[in-house]
């Protein structure tokens, strides 16, 4: 899947002209099902499908007396047809026009985002594969763990992106829905036949019941699934701006030629792609509550909802798709360091094997709290010794936690050396690491 480097493609399905493309649209397949069913003959349909359309201009202006963006566009589009013009908009109300168009751009705008989530994936599962095996730290609470790969951290954000992906689609589904049911959704003016030819016409269904509108927990779904999909994201961007902090300095963005980090410090290279990423994220995030606040509405309509939903909606789509385009870039391109990575994997002389040592005390017969007590000890002996400025691994190439263990006179008598040294493996540590990836990358 080749990737896209340009937003226009998603701003364009949000402007003037898309939106009223969306509605003649809506507004033909109305005359198809009226001529389907017998209402309008076939000589006045094919002049309304041949003559129909409409001038922004024109709209604006009309606007401006009406103070109604529907009226004013139906009033563009009749003066480009005859007498048959008395067929447009045929026992329909505004909404059944806007939310049926509306659900055509959501679900176009969601192919979009899909397809961008998807390139996305590609490039994450790509560089998962190239670092299954590069050893890292793993960290809890910023504090070094256990060994880990980078292969796995890039795993767990594809299986994340993975859900999103899901809950995306699932928000296609629930917003494939068109309504025309008339002013209060009771069919009085129009059969559920005309409403269900509509839709078919479209590549929509008809929503089961409606009022005057298409319930806006659809739109919340949608809104919500972006939401998640940026919170997913922005956990991203904040891990790979931490890996490139210069303390810890395992993995960074790419650094173009030229590219300048700061105007006072010529030495930066800054996480300007993350940090952008991270704030997208949040502004994205922040449309969820009035997408949930839409839904409740009075009775069986108000517009309450229309001024919200004519910001969040572009918003939404065209930041999600910038910050998607970016993020996938930055994976693509982003720079690993397998070495700083070991360095790191080293700086704490070993502790990262107390588990390893915790558990094999049992196996010598001593009680777990005896056992944990005994590695404790021992550990914190070690984050004294490094604090003191004592180096993590001696001249044999033995670590501090390593040779603080084989020192412990209650430890010698449970543990051969032998024992000790085998618990300091980074091969038992990534043992699972193919099978994890046969759960995770399956086709």
């Amino acid at each position: 899947m080749i990737a896209r480097y340009s937003r226009e493609v998603m701003a364009k399905k949000w402007d003037l002209q898309a939106k009223y493309n969306a509605w003649l649209q809506v507004e033909l397949a109305a005359v198809k099902a009226w001529n389907a069913l017998g209402l309008i003959d076939d000589k006045d349909c094919e002049k309304i499908l041949k003559n129909a359309k409409f001038d922004i201009k024109r709209i604006d202006e009309i606007e401006k007396a009406t103070k109604h963006d529907v009226i004013a566009f139906l009033t563009s589009v009749s003066e480009n047809l005859g007498e048959e013009s008395r067929f447009l908009h045929y026992a329909m109300t505004s909404s059944d026009c806007i939310d049926t168009a509306l659900a055509l751009q959501v679900k176009d705008s969601l192919e979009l985002i899909i397809e961008d989530v998807q390139i996305l994936l590609d490039a994450l599962k790509k560089r998962a594969f190239e670092f299954k095996d590069t050893l890292m730290v793993g960290r809890s609470h910023g504090i070094h763990g256990e060994p880990i790969t980078f292969g796995l951290v890039l795993a767990v954000w594809f299986d994340e992106l993975k859900h999103a992906l899901s809950l995306l689609k699932n928000a296609k589904e629930c917003i494939s829905y068109g309504k025309l049911s008339g002013a209060m959704g009771n069919f009085a003016h129009a059969p559920l036949e005309f409403e269900e030819k509509v839709c078919e016409n479209l590549g929509l269904k008809p929503a089961p019941i409606s009022n005057q509108i298409i319930q806006r927990d659809r739109y919340a779904t949608v809104i919500s699934a972006l939401g998640v999909l940026a919170a997913s994201c922005e956990k991203i961007a904040v891990n790979i701006r931490h890996l490139q902090r210069t303390e810890v300095y395992e993995a960074e963005e790419f650094f173009s030629q030229g590219q300048k980090g700061s105007s006072a410090m010529p030495h930066k290279r800054n996480p300007v792609l993350s940090e952008n990423i991270t704030g997208l994220c949040r502004v994205i995030r922040s449309f969820v509550t009035p997408a949930l606040e839409n839904v409740a509405l009075w009775h069986e309509r108000d517009i309450s909802h229309s001024s919200v939903e004519r910001f969040i909606l572009p918003d939404a789509f065209v930041t999600a798709d910038f910050m998607l385009i970016r993020l996938g870039n930055l994976i693509k391109n982003l720079l690993v360091y397998p070495k700083n990575m070991m360095k790191n994997l080293r700086l704490t002389g070993g502790l990262v094997f107390s588990q390893r040592v915790l558990l094999q005390l049992p196996l010598k017969g001593i009680s777990r709290e005896d056992a944990y007590k005994i590695v404790q000890r021992n550990a914190m002996r070690v984050w004294e010794d490094l604090q003191n400025g004592k180096n993590a691994v001696n001249d044999k190439g033995e670590s501090l936690f390593l040779q603080a263990l084989l020192n412990d006179d209650e430890l010698k008598v449970k543990m051969s050396v032998q024992d000790l040294k085998e618990c300091f493996d980074f091969g038992y540590f990534t043992k699972n690491v193919d099978a994890i990836f046969g759960r995770v990358f399956v086709d």
